[in-house]
């Protein structure tokens, strides 16, 4: 997602081409059926690859009419066009917010958009995760997440050493984010340069699956290398909004507030040589259907596919004893 002008935010949010469904919402007879034939999504992400060098072809001020022109030709083909009609949104609604993203797009640091073409390949890419989820509900508030009876708490694993994974959490005071900073000043590169996380929980499935992609990586690494770091996991649509306002692409709908997505940390492991190992894992993942993989540069985005989730949630329950 982009973050709008500080001049737009300063009374209130403006609408974004999204309503949040309400939690434990009764599916709609109006709500959008799957599709009878599944999309292609290797022809979808070819196609995505091919508009990719496109819009970055169109990069300048200058070019925006026709970026735009490019955009609603592209958007149209079938292979895309089939993904993104299965969605929610269809594909006039994800249109529309794919050009407000681009017209609202200002680079800065901690955007995991570098370029336009980034935010276009991020926006896209993630359209995956809804077509799957189209009729998951959004944990709305921070409330929601903090409560919700669907997500475990990584704390109470990690303590039972229950997890293959590593995390941190964001410092919640003044004394927090001193120590932080000192630590890094002592030790840099020690940890992941990453936030953190707002909320320490998830859904069991993705515990299962985050637990068996770290141990997968774990048995093909050299001994000494650091465990799987995630860097994001469940957020709510009210945090989203809080995160675009700080310049982060966090896209709206999003696979992060359904609670089945999940950001791995990349760019980290190239100190170690094993950056491309783990790619390695998570794209043979991704092709055998398991995931979606999203590059977002530092860290890859990824999000489970529906078909997996009942193999995952007898693992978890196999796992933690339960």
């Amino acid at each position: 997602m982009r973050v709008p002008s500080r001049s737009q935010r300063q009374q209130s949010d403006p609408p974004v081409p999204y309503a949040a469904p309400a939690r434990r919402r009764a599916p709609s007879r109006l709500s959008r059926r799957a599709p009878a034939v599944q999309p292609d999504l290797e022809a979808y992400r070819a196609a995505v690859a091919e508009l990719l060098v496109e819009v970055g072809a169109l990069a300048g001020a200058s070019s925006t009419k026709a970026r735009q022109v490019l955009i609603d030709q592209r958007l149209r083909e079938p292979a895309i066009a089939a993904v993104l009609d299965a969605t929610a949104q269809g594909l006039i609604g994800a249109r529309e917010t794919l050009l407000l993203e681009i017209a609202r797009y200002q680079p800065n640091a901690r955007s995991s958009a570098a370029d336009l073409a980034a935010l276009v390949r991020i926006y896209l890419l993630s359209r995956i995760d809804l077509m799957w989820w189209r009729d998951a509900s959004t944990f709305v508030t921070d409330p929601e997440v903090n409560h919700s009876t669907e997500l475990v708490d990584l704390e109470w694993l990690r303590r039972r050493d229950l997890l293959r994974f590593r995390y941190t959490e964001q410092p919640r005071t003044v004394v927090g984010r001193g120590v932080r900073a000192l630590r890094r000043r002592v030790l840099p590169g020690a940890t992941p340069r990453t936030a953190g996380l707002l909320f320490r929980r998830a859904r069991r499935e993705v515990v299962a699956l985050l637990n068996d992609i770290g141990r997968e990586f774990a048995a093909v690494t050299p001994a000494g290398t650091p465990q799987l770091w995630v860097t994001s996991l469940v957020r709510s649509a009210e945090h989203q909004y809080r995160l675009r306002r700080l310049g982060y692409a966090a896209m709206l709908p999003s696979g992060h507030c359904l609670g089945w997505a999940a950001d791995v940390e990349m760019d980290w492991y190239r100190r170690f040589g094993v950056r491309d190992i783990l790619a390695g894992l998570l794209l043979t993942r991704q092709r055998t259907g398991e995931i979606n993989v999203v590059d977002e540069g530092q860290a890859w985005h990824i999000c489970l596919a529906p078909s997996v989730t009942l193999r995952l949630r007898r693992a978890y329950e196999a796992e933690m004893g339960v």
